[in-house]
């Protein structure tokens, strides 16, 4: 086979991740494996795409090759994806498959998003290799690597490959009312973060209607029109001191304009299956954070102009990144059921999470998410000082070891569970067990309520 791999890393042959592919290139001499620095040419590929499209229409097979930035595939990719699109170039019946390396932190979400572009592209998809970032090192990650292989060229010597969930629609947009202004003075500060085209008049629409109905004073930012040097270069330049390696002002702009606000509202237009890439560069230049959820406890919500009901892999998205981050989200504010309606009540749900201080705790996209998080900064500590510092500071190292006494009482219930005889005579004693703390509890309240 004639093998494009779709390198996504900005950092071009010093990719971890292209690291597997050369042993794969190694191993199988028979395929040619022809290497397209998409990550690192972006800006090239803006202004001359010819010899990309030379590379895609001669290759039998697609291989989308990066690590997993912030959910999803670097900004980078992003934007290669949405030059792919605009020039239409014919792709339709040609295989594909994807590689990522990353420390498995929502490398589902990146995946889906890559299947997702290769079905509108009409490209025949095969499942791809999510693999740790230091697998290639060891026996077992080498022989993952080669099994993966062997499954792909199986796949494309028997015509095999997956079939989309359901199809996309056309988008619906129903319109939206703004109400009149007033020159009530409101209190408070939000954000709503956008990049909206100029032409985007639902989503400005939209905007428009949430700023007028929402109680508290509202800044639009548009992020569109930051000056940004470039997207996240996975240089590490910031993991000891939070200051990124560019020079155009976005982390002092991120800490001083943006995350002050009492809470942010998200407006975009679906692209790709995504926020699009002018926000995926936003999202990851926010690395000069870390791994930080210096937002916690702040409020966000979302306004959505497209087919949001039918973008499963968005909605995991969106919701993962609240958890994460431990936010209240809000709520998602589309156009295409009542606009209006669901518009109005994302305001009046973020005025109640503000006045209330409302944080619900995390489910498993968040404890989850966090674990992986958790373990990664413990090991890498003596590099990622700012994270480590911020990790222990906020209580985020609750490894489970730690707990003896529970660990302990476990044993002993273990013990106890494994005799059939003592098990008998326990009958229904353990469960009852179990209840006590909480009817203590109950007992507690009741007792209060007939004292009071």
């Amino acid at each position: 086979m004639n093998i494009l791999v779709l390198n996504g890393s900005p950092k071009g042959q010093y990719s971890i991740t292209l690291q597997t592919v050369n042993y794969l290139a190694a191993l199988y001499p028979a395929h040619s494996f022809d290497v397209l620095h998409v990550g690192q040419r972006i800006k090239a590929l803006e202004k001359d795409f010819s010899t990309a499209r030379k590379a895609l229409e001669r290759a039998d097979l697609l291989l989308f090759s990066y690590p997993v930035y912030t959910f999803i595939a670097p900004y980078q990719l992003h934007r290669f994806i949405e030059l792919l699109k605009e020039h239409e170039i014919n792709l339709v019946g040609k295989y594909a498959t994807q590689l990522s390396t990353s420390k498995h932190f929502y490398d589902v979400t990146a995946h889906r998003y890559i299947e997702d572009n290769c079905y509108d592209l009409g490209l025949k998809y095969i499942r791809g290799l999510s693999a740790d970032m230091d697998d290639l090192l060891s026996e077992k990650g080498q022989k993952e690597a080669r099994d993966f292989f062997d499954y792909v060229t199986f796949s494309v010597e028997n015509d095999l490959f997956e079939t989309p969930v359901s199809l996309k629609t056309p988008d619906k947009h129903l319109p939206v009312n703004i109400p009149e202004k007033t020159d009530e003075e409101k209190p408070g500060d939000i954000v709503v973060l956008t990049n909206r085209e100029e032409n985007d008049e639902q989503l400005c629409r939209m905007i428009e209607r949430f700023c007028a109905v929402m109680p508290r004073k509202t800044r639009v930012i548009n992020i569109r029109e930051y000056p940004f040097k470039g997207g996240c270069l996975g240089c590490f330049h910031c993991a000891v001191s939070g200051k990124c390696v560019y020079r155009d002002g976005f982390d002092d702009f991120l800490r001083n304009t943006i995350q002050t606000a009492e809470a942010i509202i998200m407006a975009f237009t679906i692209k790709d299956h995504s926020m699009g890439a002018s926000f995926k560069l936003y999202d990851d230049r926010q690395f000069c954070n870390g791994h930080r959820t210096v937002t916690m406890g702040m409020p966000m919500g979302y306004l959505v102009s497209g087919n949001y009901r039918e973008e499963f892999n968005l909605q995991m998205i969106i919701n993962g990144r609240a958890d994460v981050g431990n936010n209240f989200l809000a709520g998602v504010a589309t156009d295409e059921v009542d606009p209006n309606g669901e518009i109005d009540r994302l305001a009046a749900t973020l005025e109640y999470a503000l006045k209330n201080q409302y944080v619900p705790p995390q489910s498993f996209y968040g404890v989850g998410g966090m674990k992986i998080f958790r373990d990664l900064i413990w090991l890498m500590q003596g590099m990622m000082k700012a994270d480590h510092k911020f990790y222990k500071k906020h209580g985020q190292y609750d490894f489970p070891q730690k707990k003896r006494g529970t660990m302990l009482k476990m044993y002993l219930v273990g013990a106890l569970l494994s005799s059939p005889k003592i098990k008998a005579k326990m009958g229904n004693k353990m469960n009852e067990g179990m209840m006590m703390p909480y009817k203590k509890l109950l007992d507690k309240i009741e007792k209060e309520k007939h004292q009071s």
